[in-house]
């Protein structure tokens, strides 16, 4: 696979669970209507519901009870890779290890890995305090965005709920392990550089989506205006 992508971006979100990382994704996609996010949870089930070859293998697995081996996942990937080539694409929950990404720099130039720096004590309010309507998925939150009436759905009218896993020792137990597992990712992204000489990774402090979405969109915009104007990254 061609490691220049014909000018299209190659870029990498990541961040903690309760970062805001599907806030800032969706957004971003939406406001930059050329980039396009790609989700492995998303491939999958396309895959797998397309009954692709690949989406073949994973059933099998996923009905057996058995994870998804990175083999499985990589070569998700390399497909839509291979199939986008003159696309910008945002990849969102890929790579998750160093192996990964050491395969990732095989097939293609990243040029921006965008790492939401969110404090813990903030990500344990904004999901402690959230709330869910299982119908439609809609979120809210007690301070920052609560509903027009207490514990109602704005649009129906029904009980908002709490996700079991929306419990303390659970998130903090799931940011552990992020931690043991991504800290070794953004180690390796903090040592490379684009050819131009800058880093490949960008920390993007702040507590609410609303702090974060703005710098990431400038980021995302400069790197889409040097593509299309033919600088090198």
């Amino acid at each position: 696979m061609s490691s220049s992508a014909g000018r299209a971006l190659r870029l990498v979100i990541m961040g903690a669970p309760g970062s805001g990382k599907g806030t800032i994704s969706t957004r971003l996609t939406r406001a930059l209507p050329h980039l396009v996010p790609i989700s492995t949870g998303t491939l999958l089930r396309t895959h797998i519901r397309n009954a692709t070859p690949l989406g073949q293998q994973a059933a099998q697995l996923v009905q057996s009870g058995h994870l998804v081996p990175d083999s499985l996942i990589n070569s998700l990937v390399a497909c839509e890779l291979a199939d986008r080539p003159s696309t910008h694409l945002l990849l969102d929950g890929y790579p998750r290890t160093v192996a990964q990404a050491a395969q990732l720099d095989d097939w293609t130039l990243v040029q921006a890995v965008i790492n939401l720096d969110v404090p813990r004590h903030v990500i344990l309010d904004r999901v402690l305090n959230r709330w869910v309507h299982p119908g439609s998925g809609r979120t809210y939150h007690s301070t920052y965005s609560p509903p027009k009436v207490a514990g109602k759905d704005d649009v129906t009218g029904e009980p908002l709920v709490r996700r079991d896993d929306d419990r303390k020792e659970v998130v903090e137990e799931r940011l552990n392990e992020y931690d043991r597992l991504t800290r070794p990712l953004v180690e390796y992204y903090a040592t490379k550089r684009t050819p131009a000489g800058k880093s490949v990774l960008v920390n993007v402090k702040g507590n609410t989506s609303d702090e974060i979405f703005p710098v990431v969109k400038r980021v995302v915009e400069d790197l889409m205006a040097q593509a299309s104007g033919g600088a090198k990254q």
